[in-house]
């Protein structure tokens, strides 16, 4: 399985950026995927999740300026953030769960109901003020 990120980059204060993450040798469309983030020095952070059946979570903190969506035909999953502020600052990762499986791996707040299996090597996000 493989999940590679791309779409990071510098913004300043309430700019955007849309992440993506292509995966491969995975059955894509029958598990949950999810974003998490970590910033130097804190914990890891489950920003948000989508299940199979469309349903999604989200962290108090993106509420409202994050969206994610999935394309099953491209294996593809997008996480557009608007609206980002410094404390956005981080690197995003990009995770499958294991529709068979619950994972130990299963970062708070918002995140795939039987943790995550997999996760790609991340997409940096930095946010000026």
């Amino acid at each position: 399985v493989q999940l590679v990120e791309s779409g990071g980059g510098s913004v300043q204060t309430g700019g955007s950026l849309r992440l993506s993450c292509a995966a491969s040798g995975y059955t894509y469309s029958s598990n949950c995927m999810g974003w998490f983030r970590q910033a130097p020095g804190k914990e890891r952070e489950g920003v948000t999740f989508i299940d199979t059946d469309g349903s999604t979570g989200y962290a108090d903190s993106v509420k409202g300026r994050f969206t994610i969506s999935r394309d099953n035909a491209k294996n593809t999953l997008y996480l557009q953030m608007n609206s980002l502020k410094p404390e956005d600052t981080a690197m995003y990762y990009c995770a499958a769960a294991d529709s068979m499986v619950w994972s130990t791996f299963s970062p708070l707040p918002a995140r795939c109901p039987r943790g995550y299996k997999y996760g790609g090597q991340g997409t940096q996000v930095t946010v000026s003020s």
